[in-house]
């Protein structure tokens, strides 16, 4: 299997394993989508950590595979490539990309379905598309000018280049950098700690976020009310407030 999801005291680790690159073929596309889904229905998975390894991330789709692909192949395999990185960003438990080596090309774009990014000290990220001929096509034009604003992302996209880990997180594509070794722990610890929270409330917090995003403010708060509102009907809320009350702030404990 080229991606396998392995959990662990409430976090699920989704594994990329396609050596030596991680490549995204088709099949990986496929069982990427599969994954995120099962991670989605899991009520053990409460965190996700993406990960591709302590060598490399994901350096983006095999090329091979696509060069052998016409306009019409690509018009029926187009809104699979998406749909199987969307699985990913529509995850409603909090995520996290740990990346190592290179995240480029659909690797980039698989980072940015993530709602916080980790990497090493010598990772490189980018979206090369444009040195093929093309564009990105599994979400980059998108996904990335909403990371780091649509100049920083036309300088990416228009020129292919790489950034390194320092810039990365200089534009707001990385939020933090840390010794390569140290990429998985911190990663799984950030996992971890949001694990440990009111799943429902940080589901709410996710989607309001991401909803909120794509629509004007007054439709924004309308869908925060709805969320805000309705966890005063769950146990979370009730659990958190008592212990509040009567232990002070951060003492809750959650089931």
């Amino acid at each position: 299997m080229t991606v396998n999801l392995e959990v662990a005291e409430g976090v699920g680790t989704i594994r990329l394993n396609r050596p030596p690159m991680n490549a995204l073929d088709i099949a990986t596309q496929d069982l990427l989508r599969e994954t995120a889904e099962e991670a989605t229905r899991r009520d053990d998975v409460r965190a996700v950590v993406l990960w591709g390894g302590e060598k490399v991330f994901a350096a983006g789709a095999d090329i091979k595979e696509m060069q052998d692909m016409d306009h019409t192949a690509m018009i029926l395999r187009s809104k699979a490539l998406q749909d199987s990185l969307t699985a990913v960003a529509r995850i409603p438990k909090p995520v996290v990309a740990a990346i190592t080596g290179y995240a480029l090309g659909g690797g980039c774009e698989l980072a940015l379905c993530a709602d916080y990014r980790i990497a090493a000290e010598d990772a490189r990220l980018g979206q090369p598309e444009i040195l093929l001929g093309l564009i990105p096509g599994a979400g980059g034009t998108q996904r990335l000018p909403r990371v780091v604003g649509p100049s920083k992302a036309k300088d990416l996209i228009f020129t292919g280049r790489h950034v390194k880990a320092d810039e990365a997180l200089a534009i707001g594509l990385v939020d933090r950098v840390v010794p390569a070794a140290e990429v998985y722990s911190q990663a799984h610890a950030w996992a971890a700690r949001l694990a440990a929270g009111p799943a429902l409330a940080l589901r709410a917090a996710k989607e309001a976020i991401d909803a909120g995003l794509e629509t004007d403010i007054d439709n924004g708060l309308t869908i925060e009310r709805n969320w805000f509102s309705g966890l005063f009907a769950t146990e979370d809320r009730t659990t958190g407030m008592r212990s509040f009350v009567e232990e002070g702030p951060g003492k809750a404990k959650f089931r």
